[in-house]
């Protein structure tokens, strides 16, 4: 063979081969903007949640590409609900159901979404919450805040005096609930605004690869602190309740739906008269997030990259304000699983080379889990075997095509799920009790319609569309539990405790070279004994939130004492006093 022929030969095989390894053509193959909106329910124009609700930019967004108006997430939690997102896998393969979880404890291995887009030549990059108040740098080539620091957050203006509008009503509400408008601009209130402006750069650049660029913006979850020109744009004498309030709306649920309606942050919020200033706070916060989402796409369509990029936006999970009597998310309700997903794909896409056609709007059931391997089928990646969820490109092809998949949200206890059709839903609980609703007729889930014998087959059919065997919840170690402040005794002694809430273990941990011994302050400021902790030995204890534990020397001798927060926690008890 002649060198000639042996060099056409070689450019043959290396032009075989890039087309076989979607990494070495990475070039010519579309970007992708990635966005997420912490907390968002349908609260947005396009969807019609709420009527008040300010959305153009997310409007727009969606009329430019697909609409999906019966997504569902993966969870109802922040930690369950990313992790499936990030990594393909669903959290009844995973075994990670709640906030108290750690992924990398429970899939040290797993490949999240961005790394897949760098291993396949991408440049992936991020900024803001992805993940659950963590960055896992590994994950990816760049990140801001830096990635090392582990912290996704940038610098935020809070009030400095807290909190402003809604007072505590325990140790066991959630320091963040409450809500302000700020006197500030958008640049000063830093946080999402942040964010945008750095996704906004790097959508101005010209860039040597394409790029996986995620986009996390923290409004709308609490606290709803925003600039003051988002809630003048709600005046709060005209507020509205949410169209899926009833009063009387648990007559007719099982004892699992009743014990997951009412909690104590609506009753608190009403008896503070505070429900109308907070549907402020969270329209506000939202037309803040759809402000910055705004920034994003005005870069990107302003930008070298506007014809060649994916767009993708999703929020985590819904949020209730009053639905169901109940306040926050963890439920399987529809106020809460439901979640705004729009997709636009430009022409030339390899998956999809007719690109979306702007205005279509998809009714089928699909889940935030889906959104791994339709990336990767859209940029022409090979899929990735742990993905557990369905590609959406053929609906993105056509939104009437036959679509045999039910979406599946996962609770915070195996075995108990809320299932999505389409047009009725099947909320089933682990020890047996089940709602279910005709979506169609009852888009608010007011009429509990499980014991009905005429949708008895309907429903036997849609459990059978249900897993049967479900991971085991595996439990975070307590290294990676939150810490406690310790208290060192100086000239006052220990407080008495006030517990108040549901209780759970706090694990004591002696980091002393000598016993110590345990009480639990009372009521009335009394100690009660609890027991020894050896050196080097930790003790774990049930308590509540809202109780003071002191710990003593081997001579009785006060050392110092923790104060229970809202959560399972550590409690390290130094190795030196800090007297």
């Amino acid at each position: 063979m002649t060198r000639k022929h042996s060099g056409r030969l070689c450019w043959v095989l290396l032009l075989a081969i890039a087309f076989c390894d979607p990494g070495l053509v990475g070039n010519d193959r579309p970007n992708v903007l990635f966005i997420s909106v912490d907390d968002l329910n349908d609260w947005i124009g396009c969807l019609g949640g709420h009527p008040q609700a300010k959305t153009p930019n997310i409007d727009r967004l969606a009329a430019s590409g697909v609409l999906f108006t019966n997504a569902h997430c993966c969870a109802p939690a922040c930690n369950p609900s990313r992790t499936a997102i990030m990594t393909g896998i669903s959290p009844h393969k995973s075994g990670l159901y709640d906030n108290g979880q750690n992924m990398r404890e429970i899939l040290p291995d797993a490949e999240l979404l961005p790394k897949s887009f760098s291993r396949h030549g991408y440049w992936s990059a991020g900024s803001g919450k992805l993940l659950h108040y963590f960055i896992d740098a590994q994950s990816w080539d760049v990140y801001h805040p830096p990635k090392a620091t582990e912290n996704p957050f940038p610098r935020t203006l809070y009030p400095e005096q807290r909190p402003v509008n809604l007072p505590r009503g325990g140790p066991w509400q959630y320091v963040e609930t409450d809500w302000a408008a700020l006197e500030a601009t958008d640049e000063e209130f830093g946080g999402d605004w942040l964010v945008s402006q750095w996704i906004a750069d790097q959508l101005q650049k010209k860039h040597e690869k394409p790029f996986f660029l995620a986009c996390g913006i923290y409004r709308p979850h609490e606290p709803w602190f925003v600039p003051k020109k988002y809630f003048d744009l709600f005046p709060l004498n005209e507020i509205q309740l949410p169209p899926g309030y009833k009063e009387d709306d648990l007559k007719d649920l099982p004892p699992e739906g009743q014990k997951r309606g009412p909690n104590r942050y609506f009753d608190h919020i009403k008896k503070h008269q505070q429900w109308k200033p907070a549907i402020q706070g969270y329209l506000a916060s939202i037309a803040f997030a759809d402000a910055m989402v705004g920034r994003v796409i005005q870069a990107l369509d302003q930008g070298p990259h506007r014809d060649n990029t994916i767009v993708v936006l999703w929020s985590d999970h819904g949020w209730h304000l009053g639905e169901k009597q109940h306040w926050q998310k963890y439920t399987a309700w529809r106020a809460c699983t439901r979640v705004p997903l729009m997709i636009r794909a430009p022409k030339g896409t390899p998956g999809l080379t007719t690109g979306t056609q702007s205005g279509t709007r998809c009714d089928q059931p699909v889940n935030l889990i889906s959104l791994f391997p339709t990336l990767l089928d859209l940029t022409g990646l090979p899929p990735q075997k742990s993905n557990d969820g369905p590609s959406l490109v053929p609906l993105l092809k056509n939104p009437s095509t036959d679509w045999p998949h039910v979406s599946i949200t996962y609770l915070s206890e195996p075995g108990s799920y809320g299932l999505s059709a389409q047009g009725s839903r099947l909320l089933h609980y682990a020890g047996g009790d089940e709602e279910f609703y005709d979506i169609k007729k009852d888009p608010y889930e007011w009429n509990n319609l499980a014991t009905e014998p005429r949708f008895a087959d309907t429903i036997e059919g849609l459990r059978k569309l249900a897993p049967t065997v479900f991971a085991p919840k595996i439990a975070a170690t307590v290294e990676s539990l939150p810490p406690l402040r310790w208290h060192p005794i100086q000239s006052n002694p220990a407080p008495a405790s006030n517990p108040d809430g549901t209780s759970f273990d706090v694990f004591f941990q002696n980091r002393r070279k000598q016993t110590v011994n345990l009480y639990w302050m009372n009521r009335e400021g009394n100690p009660k004994p609890y027991g020894k902790i050896p050196a080097g030995k930790q003790q774990r204890q049930r308590t509540r939130p809202g109780a003071v534990w002191l710990v003593t020397d081997q001579q009785d001798a006060s050392l110092g004492f923790f104060k229970i927060g809202d959560r399972t926690a550590r409690a390290e008890i130094p190795a030196v006093s800090e007297k």
